[in-house]
């Protein structure tokens, strides 16, 4: 897997390669590029982009000064883009928000499009059953102690847990791949709380969404209609705020919507790149 070395430390990606348009797909918390498995193969013809941030399930840890706030991994998502020099991007996210801030911090100037995926959005970070995981990152050897509940199969398919996040639910060897990092390094521990811990105040993430008005490009806002995590009138508010947007819906799916509706998930963003310029290119 390809390497880059950026501000923060050193994070890895997969990319497809080829000429096509560029799509980049972040993931959750503590996700990886794992998490787009199913929808990556619908996508022939355009270059994927995966990078690892560092939400937790990152290979290699982070410099110790690293700034790991959710700011600072859109920064460096934005710094990630121009190390690639990758241009006329269509940056899709799921579950994970922060992606968003590249507008609020105008560093959007390579994204073409904008696709939200069941995710983050206002002032649901982290979303409310996920809050006293927060909580316990705050606290000493919280960390440590989650990594423990996460090898556990009746934490891990709780409902309240990983379990509310996959009507389908996620494989066990996808969640071990996903849990390895932060339960074998002490590092990885540390930077796993420094994110989880610094969310900021609702009145500035509120602050922060209002600035998507400022995004005049194509989105593309997809929902699942049945979702504990994120709010279902949140697809239609994000539509109502950013200027070019439309929502789709989709049913039978909880927050990962590509683990639950693969399918339905890659056929309208298909629908929406042929529609906004982003056409595959022949193989």
């Amino acid at each position: 897997m390809p390497r880059v070395g950026l501000s923060a430390g050193t994070i890895d990606y997969q990319d497809t390669g080829g000429d096509g348009p560029v799509l980049v797909f972040t993931h959750g918390f503590p996700m990886n590029e794992t998490q787009w498995r199913k929808v990556i193969p619908h996508f022939a013809g355009y270059r994927c982009v995966l990078p690892t941030l560092p939400l937790g399930a990152h290979r290699t840890p982070m410099n110790p000064d690293a700034d790991l706030t959710q700011r600072g991994v859109a920064l460096l998502l934005g710094e990630f883009l121009d190390a690639l020099d990758l241009t006329d991007v269509t940056l899709v996210m799921n579950d994970w928000g922060g992606a968003q801030f590249l507008v609020t911090e105008g560093r959007a100037d390579r994204v073409a499009r904008l696709v939200m995926v069941a995710c983050e959005a206002f002032d649901n970070f982290p979303p409310g059953p996920a809050r006293p995981l927060a909580v316990l990152a705050g606290m000493p050897g919280g960390v440590w102690l989650m990594t423990r509940l996460f090898g556990l199969k009746f934490f891990r398919h709780n409902k309240k847990a990983y379990g509310g996040m996959s009507r389908t639910g996620i494989p066990d060897d996808v969640l071990d791949d996903w849990f390895a990092p932060a339960t074998a390094s002490k590092e990885i521990r540390r930077d796993l709380a420094k994110f989880a811990t610094t969310t900021p105040r609702a009145t500035v993430l509120l602050e922060w969404s209002e600035r998507l008005r400022d995004f005049d490009r194509p989105a593309l806002v997809v929902w699942a209609a049945d979702d504990v995590m994120m709010p279902r009138e949140h697809g239609a508010r994000l539509v109502e705020l950013l200027p070019n947007a439309r929502l789709v819906e989709i049913a039978d799916s909880a927050t990962l919507i590509p683990e639950d509706q693969p399918d339905a998930l890659a056929a309208a963003l298909s629908e929406f790149l042929v529609q906004n310029g982003a056409e595959p290119v022949p193989s």
